[in-house]
């Protein structure tokens, strides 16, 4: 009996008999095409297929046109959209739902998702045994050269150095037991100008001709019993001090302005129910100089109270005309947020500590200029250079979130580290000209130019060089004996490595060039910081292909200049240089394991290619080729005394020395020379699908390997 059939709709059609099986959830979940195998060919290829999963489909559907049209719609809206940065399962959290399944999407154990250097549980360090152990952070400079002497010595047991090298609490308690008292008005203002000068242009931390005629009014009152005053005053003159002598013993700490800096920070407010902008510019100001004591921690919190303190009276938000006419105040205080946030991230970033605000709770504006030009030069710093300031502390906030942290994401490593050296890139193709570094003569840029440039450079190092210690542990691994072994490491990894390469030799040049021309800050924290981080890259890059063995000279090089500014009191150097001397006994012991055995070296050596060396032969070919280094740092006219670059560590093709200054010979050699070549050009150009098809072995150690993830 034939059944009457309902009539179709206009905008029904009837879909096809459907096979067996769909896509399975990897295939499906990367928008990629699937054999239908089980386990599938793109399963079995990545060696994901014990997780090959199908969905069985054997009955027929009716969709609408409309409903298929709307679905298309919503897939375009989707794909426009950038994916999450946040937690998935955190997201869900906050809209009030349980997990679904998208937050249960990313595997944290697919080698594909985490960075190789990080495990699933964070890194502790004991240190005293009645203390609380210290947390590691991987994205520290410290824990960086960590593993990589875990990898010289083949040893999980390789403890990391705990940092010792900080003023104590009861060095500063003694230095502010002494009579602290205000200087000579002559001494106040040379005090003040030298710490306006010296980092009011780096940061805004107050308005300047304000300032200046507030200390006059001071000494003209002799109202100098305000706290607030004294608070803020003695925190400029410590930095006054700091740029001005060499010495304080009289304190007991090795960095002068410490009394003052003791005084200021005894008499600051912890805990006010009612801040106020002097207040926070005095936090900034104590969170600055800690770092000129090696005290990253107290640092951190100090400036997470400025956060906190800021966050509770609205400075995220705009304040409306009304309640603030005056546009220099209303100008300040935006700047001042800037400068916190900036400070949050940039700490965080020292230590792999994750930042304290959301960018998507911040809503206000950008900094301006101020009309007439000359009230805004009277009272505020560069305005470019303050948004490129905080654009890249956007960006270093991000690397520590997606490359560095524990949170899940449904995006590859490698997509991420893609998309946050797309933002590096747009950051410095988007510069003023005024804030590029002159190419011809770097030294003769502004400090503030170079500054800026240094922190570019670390954040470029802080997103590939993961990647370049992976390229180093596979070249090991294969021991350069088969030439599959080093094929295997796709071009994406080895443009990654480059990056950090020339990231790494840029900062050395500039530290360099400022040190041995005498314009080195000697109790400054971030040179000795970023000098450290670019040496442990080019001890690296000397073992490496894409490399150089010169590069093993520019690490020696860097380590005498930070045992020079140790000498000279600085902290950090003394702490980063110890660290330097372990990375380079392990690097010794390395080097003579390997030479014993000639046939694997000159396998090594065959392997890699035409025209290189393998590891142990490319560092004994720098050792020799460079000069031994030996004295306390030259003067400026040490050139003048007859010494060449080469006795510094410069390499002669690249210097040259013109009316006693040295500057790098190598023109054009920028800070996005990077971005120009071809191969990153492919990398920052390819999609999604390409760079989440990479086989597993090219962004994963396991447990087994000798550098896999180790607790202390």
């Amino acid at each position: 009996m034939n059944r009457k059939k309902h009539p179709r709709t206009t905008d029904e059609v009837e879909c096809p008999k459907r096979r067996k099986f769909v896509a399975c959830q990897r295939c499906h979940s990367h928008k990629i095409k699937c054999s239908g195998d089980q386990p599938c060919a793109k399963c079995r290829q990545v060696g994901c297929a014990d997780e090959c999963q199908y969905a069985p489909r054997d009955r027929q559907v009716r969709v609408s046109e409309s409903y298929l049209r709307q679905l298309q719609a919503e897939n375009q809206r989707l794909r426009e959209q950038p994916t999450p940065s946040v937690n998935p399962t955190e997201a869900d959290a906050a809209a009030g739902r349980g997990p679904s399944r998208a937050a249960e999407a990313p595997d944290e154990s697919n080698p594909n998702v985490r960075n190789p250097l990080t495990g699933d549980r964070a890194w502790f360090h004991p240190y005293d045994p009645s203390a609380p152990p210290i947390f590691v952070g991987e994205a520290a400079c410290t824990a960086f050269a960590t593993r990589f002497r875990r990898f010289l010595t083949g040893s999980n047991a390789t403890a990391h150095i705990t940092r010792t090298q900080y003023v104590r609490e009861e060095n500063i308690a003694a230095a502010n037991a002494g009579d602290i008292s205000w200087p000579s008005l002559h001494q106040a203002r040379l005090l003040l100008k030298i710490a306006l000068r010296q980092i009011g242009f780096i940061y805004h931390l107050v308005l300047r001709k304000s300032t200046l005629e507030k200390l006059e009014e001071i000494y003209q009152t002799g109202d100098f019993e305000c706290q607030v005053n004294q608070c803020k005053f003695f925190a400029l003159f410590a930095f006054g001090e700091a740029y001005s002598m060499r010495n304080e013993p009289a304190s007991g700490s090795r960095v002068p302005g410490t009394k003052y800096f003791a005084r200021a920070l005894s008499l600051v407010q912890v805990l006010p129910e009612r801040t106020s902008i002097t207040h926070l510019e005095t936090l900034l100001l104590l969170s600055l100089f800690s770092y000129y004591l090696n005290r990253r921690h107290s640092a951190y919190v100090l400036i997470g109270s400025a956060m906190r303190l800021g966050l509770s009276i609205g400075m995220n938000h705009n304040v409306p005309e009304s309640q603030l006419i005056d546009p220099i105040e209303r100008q300040h205080r935006v700047r001042i947020w800037w400068t916190i946030y900036i400070f949050d991230r940039m700490w965080g970033s020292k230590m792999g500590l994750p930042s304290q605000i959301l960018d998507d709770d911040i809503h206000l504006d950008m900094p301006t200029n101020m009309t007439p030009t000359q009230l805004h030069e009277e009272q505020f710093s560069d305005t470019e250079y303050l948004k490129a300031n905080i654009n890249l502390a956007r960006i270093v906030g991000e690397t520590i979130a997606k490359l560095y942290s524990l949170r899940k994401y449904s995006e590859t490593f490698l997509q991420r580290v893609q998309k946050l050296l797309k933002a590096l890139k747009n950051w410095v193709e988007t510069l003023p000209e005024h804030l590029r570094l002159d190419q011809v003569e770097p030294e003769m840029s502004r400090t503030p130019v170079g500054s800026l440039h240094l922190s570019f450079n670390q954040c470029v190092i802080l997103t590939t060089r993961p990647t370049l210690l992976h390229i180093l542990i596979k070249l090991s691994e294969a021991d350069g004996t088969r030439c599959e072994d080093i094929e295997e490491i796709s071009q994406p990894l080895l443009t990654l490595g480059e990056a950090c390469i020339h990231a790494a030799r840029h900062s050395h040049s500039i530290i360099l060039t400022r040190w041995i021309n005498g314009t080195l800050p000697t109790f400054g924290f971030f040179h000795a910081h970023y000098l450290f981080s670019s040496a442990i890259v080019l001890v690296m890059s000397s073992f490496t292909p894409i490399g150089s063995p010169a590069d093993l000279g520019a690490f020696e090089t860097g380590m005498e200049v930070l045992r020079s500014m140790s000498e000279n009191g600085n902290l950090a150097a003394t702490e980063l240089y110890k660290n330097l001397e372990q990375v380079k006994f392990c690097l010794d012991r390395y080097l003579s394991e390997r030479r014993r055995d000639s046939r694997s070296r000159r396998n090594a050596a065959a392997a890699i290619g035409p025209g290189t060396t393998s590891a142990s032969d490319a560092a004994a070919s720098a050792a020799a080729t460079a000069t031994p280094i030996s004295g306390t740092a030259p003067p400026p006219h040490a050139l003048a005394e007859g010494l060449m670059p080469a006795d510094f560590g410069f390499h002669p093709a690249t210097t040259v020395v013109e009316g006693g200054m040295v500057r790098d010979a190598t023109s054009g050699f920028t800070t996005a020379m990077a971005f120009m070549e071809p191969t990153m050009q492919d990398f920052l150009a390819q999609s999604d699908f390409d760079l989440g098809m990479l086989h597993p072995v090219d962004m994963f150690m396991n447990d087994e390997n000798a550098y896999a993830m180790g607790y202390s």
